[in-house]
Parts: C-alpha cells; structure tokens; sequence
C-alpha cells in the first residue's frame, strides 16, 4: 500500500532519519511515537506525499487519507456536510440533483422538462452507484459520532471553530475510508496525525472501534496511550536522540515490554563491553613501557576500541523542555471584564448574554460541549474577534496573555527567532536564545520556518512567547494538545505555580486539577459557578 525506500528526512542539516524501509500493508495499524520534534509529523507528511524526502523514494499503491495536525486548506465558503460529502464526489452530485429537481417543478416547455427529467435520471444513477442515500446516511453517522451536530453541519466552514473544522475532515477521511472495495475491505492507508484532539470521551471512544474494525492500513501518531493500547499491532519509535526509527511487530503492551527489556540489554552489553575495553586499555597501558611490546600495545587498544564501536548507541535521556509561565506584572483588583457578550454567525447564536469577571489571581474553567463557544470567547477576551453585542474593558495594569490551540498567534511563515522576537521586541538578545534554548530551540532551528513545525514544537513555541511576557491574565485553549508526556508534565507543573490569573479551555481533566480553579463558566448560557469536583467529569465529555 505505502513502501519507503532508503528514506533519508532532514529538518535543515540535522538528520532526523537516514536510511529506512518502511512498509504500510493491509491489516497494520502502526503506532509512530516518539518525542516532539523527533521527526513524526515530518514523517507522516512524507509518507503522504505532502512533503519530499530529503533521499529515498516513497511509492504508494492505495488511497490515502491524512490527518494533519493542523487543517488550513480548503475552501471554506462550502458547508461542512459537502465537505465530507466531497470524499466520494457525493456533494456535486448532490447539488446537480437539486438543480435538475427544481427544472423538472419550474419549467413550462415541455421538451426543456422532458431534456431536465432525463439529466435528473442519469444523475440519479450516477449517485446511486457511489452509493446514494446509505451512503449520505453513513456520512451523517460517522459526523454524529464524532461530534458534528446536523446544524454545525448545515453551516459554512469559514463559521466553525478549529477544532469543529478538524473534526470535519476527520469525518471526511473515515467517510472516504469506509466505502469498500472488492471484497468487502477498505484499500484506503489512514496517516492520521493526533486523531483524539478536539474529540470528546464518547469520540474518542467511537474512532477507537472504527480504528480497530479497519483493514486498510493505519499510521497513527498519538499521545493517547489507551488509543494506541486499543488500536495498534505495530510500532515504530522514533529516538530522536540517535535519528533511528525501531520497528516492532507487536501490540502497544509488548512494544513497552520490548523495548523496556531492549533497554536493559543495551546498558548491560555496554556495561560488559567497557568492563573488557577498560581491561584491554589498562593492560595496553602497561606495555607500552617497553619498546619490544610497543605493537602489541597498539594492537590491544584497537581491540578496546573496535569493542566499543561494534556496541549499538546509548539512547541518552530526552531532553524536556522547562517550562515556567511568567511573573506576572503588578495590576488591579479585576484586570479583566467582559459584560453581556453575544456572538453571531449569520442567523447562528454561538452564545449571548456572557459577564465574566476575571480577577487578580482568579482560576476560571471554561465548559461547554463541542461548538458551544468556548475557543471564540478566550477570541474576544483576547481582542482576536469582536463581539456583536457587549464589550470587553480591560481593568488597571492588564497584560494578556493569550494561547490558541490552532496557533494562530504564530506567524506560520517567519522563523522561530521572528516569533520570539516579534513576542518579546524589548527582551535583550540573549536573554531570548537562554529563553528558547530552555524550550529546546537552538542552532540551525531558530532559522526554521514556524509552520514547518511538528504540532508539539508548536506548542513549546506559542509557550514561549508566553512565558516572555509579563502577563498577569494568560487564556489558554488546549494548551496540553500536541505534548508528549513529559512536555505535558512540564505544562501542568508550570499552572500549579502561575501566580496570575487563568482562563482555561481543555478537555484534559489533568489541566483543571493543576490549575485547582476557583470558578467555572458554563457555555453556552454563559453561567458561572464555584467549581466543584463534580464538573470534572464533565471535563472529557465537554
């Protein structure tokens, strides 16, 4: 289905794979972990064909479906139905039909009629052979399942929020995939890159069977240990660290097992094998002294030596990227407002009616199902968007800092010094190279367009921009997306410290118990309330 042959990718000069086959066949579900930054996102693009490797050729015999990290494409003045509609030329026909219908109701020449009953025929069965109505019913199904309500699907995508237009083409990709060939068996390859973003609990668990059930071939990365606990029976790990990708023919379980004992093994044989050098070295030493025994010597320590370099290299511990939000500047008693705020897209209520008061120090959660507004009113308290009724006043001393899970606060096409730059223009130079070099940006990658970041790089990046600042009110919308665990960690240890105030939007329960909020907003009827262990249920589900 996909076969890589002597694939070599590069992030600049730095080497992030080098001489691989890989094979993606029918029946593997493959699970691509590894840190952020190690080269995954780079590598499914790769294998997408939406990028070029840097050696080596790619060959695919298959449809693919990709997911990436971060949908920009597309037109969005369509609706979101004949977006997913489009994967199997279905909203085409579709709105042919229409025409044709209201020809055959509206015309009066009855050969133009007749001409009108004949192009509806032969659209009709054109659209009965992709499948018809059962499939515009599945695609319903599968849109429902992840989330899509009929009325979000009825609307533009230029009116969704980002995690509403993922989600999208999320559907569009497994409605693509879902329509079987000969045999009754997909042949499209699935490369999704973080499928489980946006998703809620019931979501998540949905894409999980349909994963399971599909036997076309599958590429997934994700940091949702129990998706790919349920999922894969293949994984690669990519260790960045070596620039080596390990393949396993096993269940996520095993793979740990694996590689936890292919860990052991390599410090042991390492251990043993310096133990014999050091010998051989030591023993060299000694001979040296004498004239007649000077070859031997030298010989002995090319032995040491050629021990040591037949040895598989040490993966060395990952590096994490410390994370501390700012100290936030001085400011008054409420440094945000925000007072009967409504929000419209066309016809659309997104909500109305919302008074928020944010005050110094405050911990507020914001809740609310999917499309329920909570991405567009950290938008208008940031000053992203405006408001169709209401106002936002900021109090005495406010500095935002705001955190947008599709990163839009990055400027795609500058570098990662431009960005950091263009976040902190007062900050002396080298106090931002110290600064991005603690989120593990350094050399050759500060030259590195920010858009040709993997979606963790993203995140650590968007961070730091944040933690350069003096913010005293920080929104922040899914900031644990895209994290590998310990990045994650580094995130919620840096909210338990942050002394300023916060509005959250997540759907990680881990965030809300780190951040330990004194309120709770409630989308989108706007209402507020003390926080109480009991809405950490509906964290996942929200």
């Amino acid at each position: 289905m996909i076969t890589a042959i002597d694939l070599e990718l590069r992030a600049g000069s730095r080497i992030l794979l080098s001489e691989v086959t890989l094979r993606v066949q029918p029946g593997d579900r493959i699970g691509l972990v590894g840190r952020n930054g190690a080269g995954k996102t780079t590598s499914l693009r790769v294998l997408a064909g939406e990028g070029e490797p840097y050696a080596g050729a790619v060959r695919r015999t298959s449809e693919v479906g990709y997911l990436p990290q971060d949908p920009r494409e597309g037109d969005l003045s369509v609706t979101a139905k004949d977006r997913v509609l489009s994967a199997r030329g279905l909203d085409q026909l579709l709105r042919e039909m229409e025409k044709a219908q209201t020809a055959m109701a509206e015309l009066v020449d009855d050969r133009a009629r007749e001409a009108a009953v004949v192009k509806y025929g032969r659209l009709e069965e054109r659209f009965a052979a992709l499948g018809g109505y059962a499939a515009e019913s599945e695609a319903a199904r599968i849109c429902s399942n992840l989330g899509l309500a009929d009325r979000v699907l009825a609307q533009p995508l230029s009116t969704l929020s980002g995690g509403q237009r993922r989600r999208v083409e999320l559907s569009r990709i497994l409605f693509a995939a879902s329509d079987a060939g000969a045999g009754g068996k997909s042949s499209t390859v699935l490369l999704l890159d973080e499928p489980t973003n946006h998703l809620d609990a019931d979501s998540v668990t949905w894409l999980r069977g349909f994963l399971k059930s599909h036997d076309g071939g599958l590429v997934v990365i994700s940091h949702d240990v129990e998706l790919l606990d349920a999922v894969v029976n293949k994984v690669w790990f990519l260790d960045a660290n070596r620039s080596e990708l390990d393949l396993y023919n096993m269940n996520w379980k095993k793979y740990l097992e694996a590689r936890a004992t292919d860990e052991k093994r390599r410090r042991r044989e390492r251990a043993n094998a310096e133990k014999k050098a050091g010998a051989l070295m030591a023993q060299a030493d000694k001979m040296r002294a004498k004239a007649t025994k000077a070859v031997a010597a030298q010989n002995m320590a090319k032995r040491a030596e050629k021990l040591l370099a037949g040895l598989e290299s040490e993966r060395q511990a990952d590096k994490v990227a410390r994370i501390k939000f700012p100290e936030p500047a001085s400011c008054g008693r409420t440094p945000l407002t925000a007072e009967d705020l409504s929000k419209y897209y066309g016809s659309l209520e997104v909500f109305s009616g919302v008074d928020l008061a944010i005050d110094r120090g405050t911990k507020v959660v914001v809740l609310g199902l999917n499309g329920a507004g909570k991405t567009t009113l950290l938008r208008l308290l940031g000053g992203m968007e405006t408001p169709d009724s209401g106002s936002v006043q900021p109090g005495h001393g406010l500095r935002l800092g705001y955190y947008a899970q599709e990163h839009e606060t990055l400027d795609h096409e500058a570098s990662v010094w431009s960005n950091i730059r263009h976040a902190a223009p007062d900050t002396p130079e080298q106090q931002l190279r110290t600064l991005l070099g603690t989120f593990l940006f350094s050399g050759e990658q500060l030259d590195q367009p920010a858009g040709t970041l993997s979606g963790g790089e993203k995140t650590r990046l968007a961070l730091a921009g944040l933690v350069s600042s003096a913010a005293n009110v920080l929104l922040l919308d899914e900031p644990t997306n895209n994290l590998d665990p310990a990045s994650r960690q580094q995130v919620l240890d840096a909210l338990r410290r942050y002394s300023g105030a916060v509005v959250l939007v997540t759907h990680d329960p881990g965030a809300v118990e780190a951040l330990e909020p004194e309120r709770v907003i409630l989308l989108p009827d706007g209402t507020e309330d003390h926080w109480s262990p009991d809405y950490l249920e509906l964290v996942q589900l929200a």
